[in-house]
């Protein structure tokens, strides 16, 4: 059995959970939260994004983002339209006030990734981006557990 610090998903989960509280503890200082900008990041800016695209790319349950579709809506970041595309479908649409808070957490992550840039050299960065890939497509080809 590997020590805590030769554990993976040890190494994964302890720097997410201190990415995400520094996202969060960043967005607090705009009334926001992290979920509210990745997904905010994750609607075309011009054209919006059919909400059934929406759960897939960002990773979430369809419950979930429900829940913070609702939310935005509510605070007026977001607006839903009919999909021409899909009689069925909806698109998320950004306001004008969604637009702005989309540049704040563009920002946001910017200054996250120049520091971090500045800190690690390219060619380690490189082999971290290929390392997660591998483990992304280990889990989401179910090579871990479902064998």
């Amino acid at each position: 059995m590997p020590t805590k610090n030769q554990s993976i998903d040890h190494h994964l989960r302890a720097t997410w959970h201190a990415v995400t509280k520094m996202y969060n503890e960043e967005a607090a200082k705009y009334e926001s939260t992290m979920a509210t900008g990745f997904l905010l990041l994750n609607i075309d800016f011009e054209n919006g994004t059919a909400s059934t695209a929406l759960g897939p790319k960002m990773g979430i349950e369809s419950t979930s983002l429900s829940r913070l579709i609702k939310k935005m809506e509510n605070k007026g970041l977001i607006y839903k339209e009919k999909n021409p595309n899909d009689g069925r479908g909806v698109l998320i649409k950004l306001t004008e006030f969604g637009k702005e808070k989309r540049e704040t957490s563009k920002q946001s992550v910017l200054i996250f990734n120049d520091i971090v840039k500045n800190h690690i050299p390219d060619d380690k960065l490189q082999h971290f981006f290929e390392v997660t890939e591998i483990i992304h497509q280990l889990v989401s080809n179910k090579l871990i557990f479902d064998k």
